[in-house]
């Protein structure tokens, strides 16, 4: 068995290539999606997919609506979900995409920071599961195949 892992979190550091070399030393079953990590291709598809917009709001707007085209079908196929609450960057998208993954009814494990425990407490207690570190999350991943 194969799952499919959507990892959201914000794209300005490697946690993702930390992760998906963790599960390989493990050697889970993973395979890794995830939103668009090149932020200037995220923030510029719009315009250029539907050619220049009018100004910054209809520019972002554009780019928007593919990156969440992008993101709904990749959250779709997945077959869990894991969020990445950092302290360093603002978390809005994390948040929509995690969200958007309970709605969805996907698992979903949050990872987050003792000091997020109370900004985060209604999203965690909707989560299947809250987690301090990619270890944990890790840890949850492997009991699965165990």
């Amino acid at each position: 068995m194969e799952l499919t892992v959507y990892l959201a979190g914000q794209i300005h550091d490697n946690w993702r290539e930390e992760i998906k070399k963790k599960a390989k030393e493990r050697n889970l079953s993973l395979k890794f999606v995830g939103p668009q990590t090149d932020h200037d291709r995220s923030d510029n598809i719009g315009e250029e997919i539907l050619g220049k917009q009018p100004g910054n709001f209809y520019k972002d707007d554009a780019a928007s609506d593919i990156n969440n085209f992008r993101t709904q079908v990749l959250l779709q196929k997945s077959d869990v979900v894991i969020a990445l609450f950092g302290e360093k960057y603002k978390q809005w998208n994390t948040a929509m995409d995690a969200s958007t993954a309970i709605t969805l009814n996907k698992p979903t494990i949050i990872i987050r920071p003792e000091s997020l425990i109370h900004p985060l407490k209604e999203l965690s207690n909707k989560a299947n599961v809250t987690v301090e570190t990619v270890d944990q999350a890790l840890d949850v991943l492997q009991y699965v195949f165990e």
